[in-house]
């Protein structure tokens, strides 16, 4: 599914063209998402973008009547199309916007949404967004944060890493490949691990979440950029989808297990 990078990927890409339009007109073909689409969305009509942000794995549109908040759920895509362009099966929403372009959202799985939340509601405090982490670029994320949330805890260091509530954005292929290059086995219980090596893993995750930001996200399956480019950085991937290869530091057969329900891959040797 899109994770952080991705989604940071798709809203730098569509961001030069909304901020600053008129949204003229939201089409719904589909309002059977994750969520039902709520009919006042319709209130985007005639609006003007104020701007974009993102928060975790969903992209807030700001206007004066309220802001859409977008999630991409699994398999869906927000690209800038010209307006004589077909529409294809899964594409389930529309906003045609003054500046002649069309944004439209696609979704085979339509496990992704359109919410909205009225003027005056903060964003902070939305049922979808309150619980969240911080956000691992940011300066509230670090290794003794991660160090102190962890005290006490069994569960796999990976699932911890992975927990939104704990901190947003570090996914499944992010979290394999940060703990790779941390020397951390994923398998390790979170409240074993010291604070150094938290040190060590965060710096990691945010390393690895800046390149794939800066390489237009990771190409797996559905995912494209908000120009409809796919993302390069799965071309530089150490651990994540290479299960029984050989481990491109050392050459040992990497071991692939299942945990937390999720594909783990992972060194034997360089990971302790």
């Amino acid at each position: 599914m899109p994770e952080l990078p991705e989604v940071e990927t798709t809203k730098r890409g569509i961001e030069p063209w909304l901020k600053g339009a008129t949204i003229e007109q939201v089409v719904v073909r589909q309002p059977q998402l994750r969520w039902p689409v709520v009919n006042e969305i319709q209130q985007l009509q005639g609006q003007v973008i104020q701007g974009l942000q993102r928060r975790a794995k969903y992209i807030l549109v700001a206007t004066d009547a309220g802001t859409a908040i977008w999630h991409l759920g699994m398999s869906g895509s927000l690209r800038l199309v010209e307006p004589n362009e077909d529409t294809r099966l899964h594409d389930h929403i529309d906003w045609q916007l003054s500046n002649g372009k069309i944004l439209r959202y696609h979704d085979p799985r339509r496990f992704g949404a359109l919410l909205w939340l009225p003027a005056g509601q903060a964003w902070q405090d939305s049922e979808y967004l309150a619980h969240l982490g911080p956000e691992p670029l940011s300066d509230a994320f670090d290794g003794d944060y991660l160090y102190q949330r962890s005290r006490g805890k069994k569960q796999a260091v990976k699932t911890f890493v992975m927990d939104g509530k704990v901190v947003v954005g570090a996914g499944n292929i992010y979290a394999n490949e940060a703990l790779f290059l941390a020397g951390i086995r994923p398998t390790t219980a979170a409240g074993r691990i010291s604070r150094v090596r938290y040190q060590r893993l965060a710096e990691h995750i945010k390393q690895v979440l800046a390149a794939a930001i800066e390489q237009g996200g990771t190409t797996l399956r559905d995912f494209v950029g908000g120009d409809g480019q796919p993302g390069y950085f799965a071309q530089q991937l150490y651990v994540y989808g290479r299960g029984g290869k050989p481990c491109r530091q050392c050459s040992q057969t990497l071991t692939e297990i299942r945990l937390g329900q999720r594909s783990t891959v992972y060194c034997q040797s360089c990971q302790r």
